[in-house]
Order: structure tokens, then C-alpha cells, then sequence
């Protein structure tokens, strides 16, 4: 093993009882290692932040049933190269050999063609897809490719876990395991890796490298928490060489434009603009935010957002940035409300708490006979009927009834909507 080959892909596991985390996927019975330890594989997308695992659960799969593997990157192959890819699986189909299973990285990436492309290989049973994305992808992937394909969501490393491959690389790595490391402290090197074991092993072979350069056995490397953050300062341009810090810039973006900085979104916008961040990515993370932390302080930030997403598909790159700098900046500068995103959390938790609760019979829907005899839709006031298209009625079922579920925070939008609401329902929404 060549000692210039990353620590990360040093360390890579090749079965699935070397593998660490996502035990709800790959554990002793769990739904995917019974796929995978079955070979009874369909296709499947694996969705979830950089460094839990996504490629290597990929060739392990591969790997368990000796499969071909075929790999494309989403950033670097067109319709051309999958087509090629799937021919070249077409050949390999014999007796009884088990499909070829291709791994897309990325797959978020790839364009409505591109993904077309590899309906009828899927369908057909051609290949067995599997693709990785750190995006939803009900957003980016096309409804007939996601329709054949089963998505296991991954979750970032626990503490525990990343100590467990800590530990591992320290104990069994080739390299490692001859020098004199001593680690005193450990919770900066899990904060900066932020759930990502790729991240852990290049902050720990950057520690080490920088400590000790010519791997001298005889050297003592001692790891602190300040070691490891003045390390990090001091080598930030190689740090950002491996993309991981796409999760860390987008985070602070949306943490400035939530907290009303516009110079400070518009910072970490540039950085993202300069990194070559998908601008749809960026976009998107403001269509949300708008609605979360803005929603009912001003509810033009959602047309706003949701316009800026659909200006970028139609304008393209680079004046795109324009469009993403105006909405970062009408979004930094106004009003703030997560009364919205409280409101659902809110209703969710009442109904995981109360269950099943039935309709109240005077708004059930009555389409027939015996229906409107069992009292459905009884009594029932409609709206319209009554000054100022407004009767009150109870919509809750009898369980939960009066239960507050939405308050109006202090903005002048949601004074005025509090103001509607005591004017309408009396003592009810008196807050």
C-alpha cells in the first residue's frame, strides 16, 4: 500500500463488519445488508452528507457477489459516456452472472438527459443502479428513474462512531501504527470532521504530516484541541481542497442571512459563487429559508426566492450571481418570523401525541345518502354565508379542541394578523 495513498482510502472498508455507522441500514439485520449479503440488489440511491459512506457502500456491494462495477462521475460524464457505460454491461450479461451494477456519484448532477439515459438500462435490468447524492433527491432526481429505485437515507458519524475509526486507523493503519502519535485531546478533531469520516482521517493525516513530516518513527506527535484548530488556520487552502467545507460555508450563509447581516451573506455567497457551488444549490437553501425564518413577517420573501430559483434555470451562469446577490439581500434584510416552522412542528408533535383522532361530523365530506342520514356534514357553517365570510365553527377534533397550534410573533405583518384572528374568534386567540 503506497504510503502517498490517503489515509481515508487507506482505511476504506472492504466488507460490511469493517464498516462503521448507519447501523439502521447495514446492522445485523437491517434492510440493506440483507440486500447486500443476499445479492438479491435492487437499484437504489444513497442519500446523505459527504464521508458516512456512500462509495464504499457501493463496492462493497459489488464486491460481495464479485459484480462488475462500472463508476461514472456526475460532474465529468454526459449522455455519450453512459451510453458506452451500458453497452460495455451489455457484454458482460452472460449465463447466470449478476447484473452489473454501475455507481454514479453525484447523481444530482446529472441533467434530465442524462438521467433519461439510463432509464431502459434500469427497467430493463441491464445495470443495477446505485447513486450517491448529498441532495434530496426527490428534487433533482426525475420521478421515473426515482420510481425505480429503492433510497436509503445516511446520517452523519456520532461521536461514538467517529472514535471507533479514531481508534481504528491508529491501531491498524500500515503508516500510523509505527509512529509515536498521542492524542490528549480529541473534541476538536470530531467538531471540525462534522460527522464525516473522510474529513477525520484528513484532519488527523494534516495533524500528523504537519507535526512530522518525515514520518520519523522516533518522533513524538502529540495531538490537543489547539493544535488541531492552529493547524487547520494555517493550512485552510489545503483544507478546502476537498470540498467538505460546502456543508460548513452554506451553514454560515444561511446563519447570516438569518440573522440579518447582508454583508456577511453576501461574504459567503461569494465564497460559494468562487468555490463553483451549483447555484441552484444556494438558491434552493434560500426558498427554504424564506420560508422558515422569514414566513408571515414578510411573505413576498417566498415569491422572491422561489422567483430567483426559477430565474437561475432560465439566465444560466455567470449572471446568475446577480440574481442570487439581490435575493441574499432582500432575504438578510427582512423581517423575521419561524412562526410558520414553529406552527407545523407544533400540529406534528399534537398529532404524534393524540393519534387517530376522528373528523368532527359537521365538516366531514357527505357525498351520499347515508352519509348525510349518519350526520356528516350536519349544521356545518359555510363561510360565505355569514358578515364578513366568517362563522365560527370547530375544526379540531373533540380531543385537542381549542389547542393553539399557530401564534403570531411581533412584526407588523403578524400584529396584524393576531389583530384578524381576536376580531374573529374572540377570547379563543387571545394571546
Amino acid at each position: 500500500m503506497a504510503q502517498n495513498q490517503p489515509l481515508a482510502d487507506r482505511m476504506r472498508p472492504k466488507t460490511l463488519d469493517e464498516f462503521v455507522g448507519q447501523e439502521h441500514l447495514v446492522g445485523k439485520g437491517a434492510i440493506l445488508r440483507n440486500s447486500i449479503e443476499s445479492g438479491n440488489l435492487p437499484s437504489f440511491i444513497l442519500w446523505g452528507p459527504p464521508g458516512t459512506g456512500k462509495t464504499t457502500l457501493a463496492k462493497i456491494a459489488a464486491k460481495r457477489h464479485n459484480r462488475v462495477f462500472f463508476t461514472l462521475s456526475a460532474v465529468h460524464s454526459g449522455v455519450k459516456e453512459v451510453r458506452q457505460t451500458i453497452e460495455k454491461a451489455k457484454k458482460q450479461q452472460f449465463f447466470d452472472a449478476p447484473n452489473p451494477i454501475l455507481f454514479i456519484d453525484e447523481i444530482h448532477r446529472f441533467s434530465k438527459s442524462q438521467q433519461d439515459s439510463l432509464l431502459g438500462a434500469v427497467e430493463q435490468g441491464t445495470i443495477t443502479l446505485i447513486g450517491a447524492t448529498t441532495e434530496n433527491p426527490s428534487f433533482e432526481v426525475i420521478s421515473p428513474l426515482l420510481s425505480r429505485c429503492q433510497v436509503y437515507v445516511l446520517k452523519s458519524l456520532e461521536i461514538n462512531e467517529l472514535e471507533k475509526l479514531l481508534d481504528k486507523a491508529l491501531e491498524k493503519d500500515f503508516h500510523l501504527k509505527k509512529l509515536n502519535i498521542q492524542i490528549k485531546e480529541k473534541n476538536e478533531l470530531f467538531r471540525y470532521s462534522g460527522g464525516d469520516a473522510r474529513k477525520l482521517y484528513n484532519i488527523l493525516e494534516l495533524v500528523i504530516n504537519t507535526e512530522n513530516p518525515d514520518r520519523n518513527t522516533s518522533t513524538e506527535v502529540i495531538i490537543t484541541n489547539d493544535k488541531v484548530t492552529k493547524i487547520l488556520q494555517q493550512n485552510i487552502a489545503f483544507y478546502d481542497k476537498n470540498a467538505d467545507q460546502h456543508y460548513d460555508i452554506i451553514s454560515a450563509f444561511i446563519k447570516s442571512v438569518r440573522g440579518s447581516d447582508p454583508n456577511g451573506a453576501l461574504y459567503w455567497l461569494a465564497r460559494m459563487v468562487e468555490g463553483g457551488e451549483d447555484p441552484k444549490f444556494i438558491a434552493r437553501r434560500l426558498t427554504i429559508l424564506a420560508a422558515e425564518d422569514i414566513g408571515l413577517a414578510n411573505p413576498n420573501a417566498l415569491l422572491i426566492a422561489n422567483n430567483c430559483f426559477d430565474a437561475i434555470e432560465r439566465i444560466g451562469w455567470p449572471e446568475s450571481r446577480i440574481i442570487l446577490s439581490e435575493a441574499t439581500i432582500y432575504l438578510a434584510t427582512s423581517p423575521k418570523s419561524n412562526s410558520a416552522y414553529m406552527a407545523i412542528n407544533e400540529a406534528q408533535q399534537l398529532v404524534k401525541e393524540t393519534g387517530d383522532l376522528p373528523v368532527p361530523l359537521q365538516i366531514r365530506n357527505a357525498p351520499t345518502k347515508l352519509m348525510k342520514e349518519l350526520g356528516y356534514g350536519k349544521d356545518y357553517k359555510y363561510a360565505h354565508n355569514y358578515p364578513g365570510n366568517f362563522a365560527e365553527e370547530e375544526f379540531l377534533p373533540e380531543g385537542v379542541k381549542n389547542r393553539i397550534i399557530y401564534s403570531p410573533q411581533e412584526n407588523s405583518k403578524e400584529r396584524e394578523i393576531k389583530q384578524r384572528l381576536q376580531v374573529w374568534w374572540k377570547n379563543k386567540y387571545n394571546y
